[in-house]
């Protein structure tokens, strides 16, 4: 079969003391991703998406959260990485849509610098990159802003 789909969902804590980075871009915040990385809950999502639609196991197998080489990393660098291994497979993106669940501070301003970093690391135009945010009305961990959240859907097709 020559099209494939794949789905990610992330998940990190928020605490005080660490950056918050999504999509490849900072965001000015008081609370920031707790992780082994740089806790960018959507690059990873993406990763995700992408390693799933190719039966390639999840961004943990490929990224393993006890290695030390993986302490801080810039998560764009995971996203290349599994880029290649999509591109390996000899496919390539169709398109993507994600949506961040956070409740503050809002995303959309940061909206199309994150589709530019993104875009430029798939290799593909930012029209084919889709980000979405939300908050989750201040309920539970995401409300109460104790935790944010990313899913991705992903096409790829052969080339």
């Amino acid at each position: 079969m020559n099209i494939r789909i794949g789905f990610g969902v992330d998940v990190h804590q928020l605490v005080k003391g660490r950056d918050l980075i999504i999509g490849g871009v900072h965001i000015p915040s008081e609370l920031g991703a707790l992780g082994h990385s740089d806790a960018d809950v959507l690059l990873h999502a993406i990763c995700d998406a992408l390693l799933g639609a190719l039966n390639l196991r999840d961004i943990g197998y490929h990224f393993s959260d006890n290695d030390p080489q993986y302490k801080g990393i810039d998560s764009k660098i995971l996203l290349r990485e599994t880029f290649r291994l999509i591109k390996d497979k000899g496919y390539h993106l169709v398109n993507l849509d994600a949506t961040v669940i956070l409740e503050k501070p809002k995303v959309n301003p940061h909206v199309e610098k994150m589709r530019n970093v993104i875009s430029e690391i798939l290799e593909t135009e930012p029209d084919n990159i889709s980000i979405k945010a939300t908050t989750h009305e201040r309920v539970d961990s995401f409300g109460e802003q104790k935790a944010l959240k990313a899913y991705c859907v992903c096409l790829l097709n052969k080339n």
